[in-house]
């Protein structure tokens, strides 16, 4: 079932794997079995992780004592340059999420949960180009992260109960 809040894929002619072989071998490098273990992880679900993150699954999934921890780091900013993760940072760490085959999308942040969701809006891409057009200012690109609370931490602080209410 299709969420209505999801964002769809994005067409693409290569797999991760094989997008990130192609820019290794530009780079004269090749795929250990280390970097296709972490690939293989990474994209196998979309979501949002940090490197401690990903390092904690990794050690709990099938690819325990497969990839190191420098492998890890090196790896993750191979995947930004290759284009196939973005890098972000929130709350001084850095966030990452699939690039590749995913469609240019921004965020909201729950400073409470730290939930993130994605959304994309055909008004705010309207904007960006009004208020560029009208500094005579070619966009390339933007990152929006709006930050707030999340519908089920507004709900839990209502939640709350304060011996004061009780009286």
């Amino acid at each position: 079932m299709h969420d209505a809040n999801s964002l769809d894929s994005v067409e693409v002619s290569l797999t991760p794997l094989e997008r990130f072989e192609e820019f290794l071998q530009s780079r004269g490098k090749r795929i250990t079995s280390q970097r296709k273990a972490l690939i293989e992880h990474v994209f196998k679900k979309h979501e949002h992780f940090d490197a401690d993150g990903l390092i904690e699954e990794l050690s709990r999934s099938e690819f325990r004592g497969q990839v190191s921890r420098p492998t890890i780091y090196r790896a993750l900013n191979e995947l930004v340059e290759s284009g196939l993760l973005r890098r972000f940072e929130l709350d001084g760490r850095s966030v990452y999420e699939h690039d590749y085959g995913y469609p240019a999308h921004d965020h909201l942040y729950c400073s409470e949960c730290e939930k993130l969701i994605e959304f994309q809006s055909d008004e705010l891409t309207e904007l960006i180009k009004k208020i560029s057009d009208g500094h005579q200012f070619r966009a390339g690109g933007h990152k929006l992260i709006v930050t707030g609370l999340c519908d089920e931490c507004q709900k839990a602080r209502r939640r709350v109960r304060r011996k004061v209410d009780m009286i």
